[in-house]
């Protein structure tokens, strides 16, 4: 057991800390996973989706859960995830189209 005052204020606050990471933490793996269903689910949740997922990013890193840095380059990842179900959505669209255009002529 400790014996100082200021060690076992410590150790409390160590865990109060501890918990609050943990659930900032839950918070944006939920979210994370919560945009990694949209995406697969079409392109238009996935724009839905990606707000919320920047403002989990941008919370964890404003309490310290994550660093700053880790949430920009998660950011700019998930952006980049958005825009290729996009394209892929519209180039899927759009390609019976190309070939029956070829056929004919």
């Amino acid at each position: 057991m400790l014996k100082r005052r200021s060690a076992m204020k410590r150790v409390r606050q160590n865990e109060k800390r501890r918990l609050r990471n943990k659930m900032n933490k839950s918070a944006l793996r939920t979210a994370m996973r919560k945009f990694a269903e949209a995406v697969k689910e079409g392109p238009e949740k996935a724009r839905s989706a990606l707000p919320t997922a920047f403002r989990a990013l941008d919370v964890a890193a404003r309490k310290g859960a994550i660093p700053k840095k880790r949430a920009d380059r998660k950011k700019a990842r998930l952006a980049l995830m958005a825009a290729k179900a996009a394209t892929s959505t519209q180039a899927s669209t759009s390609k019976p189209a190309e070939v029956s255009a070829q056929t004919q002529g």
